[in-house]
C-alpha cells in the first residue's frame, strides 16, 4: 500500500534529521530526482526541519533580530512545503492520466499529495511524542499522559492511512477523479501582498 510505503520514506528522513539534530544541515537526498521517493524525502525534511524552525522560535528568550530572521525562514520553508505538496500530486496525475472517470465519480476534498502531506506531520508527531513518552528525565506522570497521546497518534496514523490507500485505489478504479487547484498563496507575492507592492511605489 502507498501509505505504508510514504511512511517508511519519512521515517527514514526523521531518522537521518535526527543524526545531527541541526535545522542548518543540509539535505542527503539518497534517492535520485526521477523516483517518487526522492520527492517523499524531501517533502518529510522539509517537514522536519519547519518543525524544530518552530519550536525555536518559541523560545522566550530569543533574541527579537533573530525571531525576525527566522519567520523569514519559516515562510520560505512554508512555500517550499507546498510547492513539493504540487510536485507530488503532479506525480499522481501522471499515473492515473489515462484513467477513464466513471460518470458517477465523485472527487475528494483534498488531493492525494495534500492527505500524504497530513501523514508526513503525523510521522513527526509521533516520532517526538514517542521521545517524550520514554524520556528518562521525566516524571512517570508525564511519560504517561505523553504514551495516551501517542496511542491516539497511532490510531490516527492508521485511520489515515486506510483512507489514502482508499483514496488512491478510487481514483485507480475510476471511481473518484483528481482536480488540483494551484495554492496561490498571497502574502509571498509582490503583486498581491498590499504591504509588499505599497513599498515598491
Amino acid at each position: 500500500m502507498f501509505s505504508k510505503f510514504a511512511y517508511s520514506i519519512f521515517e527514514q528522513s526523521i531518522r537521518d534529521y535526527h543524526l545531527y539534530d541541526n535545522v542548518d544541515q543540509p539535505i542527503n537526498n539518497p534517492y535520485s530526482k526521477d523516483q517518487i521517493e526522492h520527492l517523499l524525502y524531501f517533502k518529510n525534511w522539509i517537514d522536519t526541519v519547519q518543525w524544530h524552525f518552530e519550536d525555536i522560535i518559541r523560545d522566550p528568550n530569543i533574541n527579537p533580530e533573530a525571531a525576525l530572521v527566522l519567520k523569514r525562514r519559516i515562510d520560505a520553508s512554508n512555500q517550499e512545503r507546498t510547492d513539493m505538496v504540487e510536485y507530488i500530486d503532479s506525480y499522481f496525475l501522471q499515473k492515473y492520466k489515462d484513467v477513464a472517470a466513471k460518470p458517477t465519480a465523485k472527487i475528494n476534498s483534498e488531493s492525494p499529495a495534500w492527505a500524504i502531506d497530513r501523514l508526513s506531520i503525523l510521522a513527526l508527531k509521533i516520532y517526538h511524542m514517542h521521545e517524550e513518552a520514554t524520556r528518562v528525565d521525566a516524571s512517570q506522570e508525564h511519560r504517561d499522559k505523553c504514551q495516551e497521546k501517542l496511542n491516539v497518534l497511532l490510531e490516527q496514523r492508521t485511520d489515515l492511512s486506510t483512507a489514502i490507500d482508499d483514496l488512491l485505489t478510487d481514483i485507480e478504479h475510476g471511481d473518484k477523479f483528481m482536480k488540483v487547484y494551484k495554492q496561490m498563496k498571497m502574502y509571498n507575492d509582490d503583486d498581491l501582498n498590499p504591504v509588499l507592492y505599497q513599498n515598491k511605489k
